[in-house]
């Protein structure tokens, strides 16, 4: 039981784990790169096209000429953040409360909210979930994917944003933590009150390419820092492990 834990709390970290990983990882973060940036590059055009403020998912409602694209994007960004969580199975954070699994494990998660919301997009002009009667349980089932994929992208900021070894990018993390969460609670609550959706919708791409420009950043900082098996990037090992180690330095 302890063994399953582990590799969920520290993916590859392993040997056995980390067979041929090293040299997979910039393959990984470079294939992650790609996707996102190439996600958020077909989300921009789609809007474009539209001569009117919408919100993001609403690119992807079903009737719309951007439906397709947009379900493009979505899988784009979505196996980019596969490719990153795969790649980063060694960075963890270093406060306790944010160390319940690593930041690979909450990418992950994602990235399979992305994938869902996708394939289930919402009906013709996204209705609101339990507030518009038009609503249905396909605009219930996109809108809880979208907003527990986004929750998982902004905790997994906020796990880097804690990490040793890359202090540049916890700064990063963290401011875009920040205004991931702050831009994309007001655009939700202007959406919820149907009030300056025009600001809210604009508010929801601006959100939604800082959080993918997160993970293009996340990526290229990682290609500079090199993983071993076992080498985690937190600021000091667990006290058990500690002794742990101290009793192999000992035996050898």
């Amino acid at each position: 039981m302890r063994r399953p834990l582990r590799i969920v709390r520290q993916p590859f970290a392993l040997p056995v784990l980390a067979g041929g990983w090293q040299r997979a990882v910039p393959v990984l973060l470079a294939i992650g790169t790609v996707c996102v940036l190439g996600g958020l590059t077909i989300i921009w055009a789609a809007r474009l096209t539209v001569p009117y403020p919408v919100y993001v998912s609403e690119l992807g409602a079903v009737g719309a000429p951007t439906a397709v694209p947009f379900k493009v994007a979505l899988l784009l960004i979505a196996a980019g953040g596969f490719s990153v969580a795969l790649a980063s199975g060694h960075v963890r954070s270093s406060l306790r409360a944010l160390d319940r699994w690593a930041p690979a494990v909450s990418l992950g998660f994602a990235a399979l909210c992305f994938v869902l919301a996708s394939q289930v997009t919402c009906t013709a002009y996204c209705p609101v979930p339990l507030v518009n009667p038009e609503s249905t349980v396909q605009d219930l089932v996109h809108t809880v994917s979208a907003v527990l994929g986004f929750a998982a992208a902004c905790f997994a900021m906020l796990q880097v944003a804690f990490a040793s070894g890359l202090p540049r990018v916890a700064r990063f993390s963290l401011a875009s933590c920040v205004a991931v969460a702050l831009i994309t609670i007001v655009g939700g609550l202007l959406a919820l009150v149907h009030v300056a959706t025009e600001i809210g919708a604009w508010l929801e791409l601006v959100g939604t390419t800082v959080a993918i420009a997160w993970m293009a950043v996340y990526a290229l900082a990682l290609v500079r820092v090199p993983a071993g098996p076992g080498r985690t990037m937190a600021a000091a090992p667990d006290a058990a492990e500690a002794g742990t180690m101290d009793q192999e330095a000992i035996v050898g």
